[in-house]
């Protein structure tokens, strides 16, 4: 069996209608025998009210926009298990449930409460039973006992979901919504915690969420594949590495190993539509991935790779301000030109943020008590 996985699917409604998807792509997903694309947003309507509280931006889409170009590919499942599936609330959340059933495409990653997010689905062909596990990182999507959202990552919960899985199916496939925004590369972190799955059952485990392609290892023969980057993403960046992409197709048998290919996917600038590249752009996007392969391979490379780009990720200290708390963007910055910033920060404060964040206890507490604040304070 084929199974054709791509990343993050996010089509505004500007674009409905729109010729977006290039024959080459339509092709490559006619060929499989089963389609997995992760939706990044919910699919409802418009309601400002049905806003979550979070930071960053509230995606979504509707049916009429978004299910004509799932219908296109003959994609069969969405991934939800990701940061923006709630941004619309339980509503948004419903409504997308309902607008996939409707439309008979299934769904894995989410739901009315953890319960229902952390389930399983079966896909069976012949004799091969395999199972999809969907998690994503803790951010502003996660369900809870009493609150509807994504399957969270989760070492524990998650190895405890892999394990059940593989008593009951040929092959466990995890697919993760997680890692750093525009680092072609895992954390040390990541690479860690994703061969412990693979060391606990998991067959195949495929990251997407960075918007930018990474490289894939063989650890113990499961194929772990960092990034797959946008698959089709309307809105507009900066940033070339935005309109880069990959598929996985995923090449499963009972008793082998699964084994994988690598499609490289253009998203044109201007029209956002995609497309496979020629053969020279095709074979330097795979060179790039061989290349981030290597440095994933060699653990002190990729440690040091990890310290560049701690080092320069400087903006992260900036959020732990005090001053994030004054609303306008224009004050926030003349103070932070007159210097204030330095005084705030200094090593007695910064130190209080390091244990808060990085003891356990520290965090248990302050999770749970900050969340509940601004929900008493919404």
């Amino acid at each position: 069996m084929n199974i054709l996985i791509a990343g993050d699917l996010f089509i505004s409604d500007n674009f409905e209608g729109k010729n977006l998807i290039d024959d080459s792509i339509i092709e490559l997903f006619e060929k499989a025998d089963y389609r997995i694309v992760n939706q990044e947003a919910p699919i409802t309507a418009d309601i400002p009210g049905n806003k979550i509280l979070k930071t960053g931006p509230h995606l979504r889409t509707s049916e009429k926009t978004t299910i004509p170009f799932l219908k296109q590919l003959k994609v069969d499942m969405v991934t939800l298990a990701n940061n923006h599936i709630l941004d619309y609330g339980s509503q948004g959340l419903n409504d997308t449930f309902n607008t996939l059933r409707k439309n008979k495409i299934d769904f894995v990653g989410a739901g009315k409460n953890i319960n229902e997010a952390t389930k399983l689905y079966t896909i069976e062909k012949d004799d091969l039973k395999i199972a999809i596990l969907n998690f994503a990182e803790n951010e502003w999507s996660i369900a809870e006992k009493n609150k509807p959202g994504a399957n969270p990552l989760d070492i524990i919960d998650n190895v405890t979901q892999i394990k059940a899985a593989k008593a009951t199916h040929d092959k466990v496939i995890c697919i993760i919504h997680g890692g750093h925004e525009y680092y072609h590369l895992p954390s040390p972190r990541m690479v860690k915690q994703y061969r412990f799955y693979a060391e606990n059952g998991a067959d195949a485990i495929v990251g997407h969420h960075t918007h930018c392609i990474g490289g894939y290892e063989i650890y113990n023969d499961v194929p772990i594949i960092y990034s797959l980057a946008n698959f089709l993403f309307t809105l507009p960046s900066k940033r070339d590495e935005w309109y880069t992409g990959l598929l996985a197709e995923l090449k499963i048998e009972k008793d082998k190993t699964i084994s994988f290919e690598l499609f490289p996917i253009n998203q044109q600038k201007e029209t956002f539509k995609i497309n496979q590249p020629q053969q020279q752009e095709k074979q330097q996007v795979l060179q790039q991935v061989i290349e981030f392969s290597k440095i994933i391979s060699n653990g002190t490379v990729l440690q040091n790779y990890w310290e560049d780009f701690v080092q320069g990720s400087k903006h992260y200290l900036i959020y732990f301000s005090p001053l994030n708390a004054i609303n306008n963007k224009y004050i926030r910055g003349l103070i932070n030109r007159i210097g204030i910033n330095k005084i705030l920060l200094n090593q007695q404060y910064l130190k209080l943020i390091l244990n808060l964040i990085r003891c356990e206890a520290h965090v248990n507490v302050a999770k749970e008590y900050v969340d509940e604040h601004l929900k008493r304070n919404k």
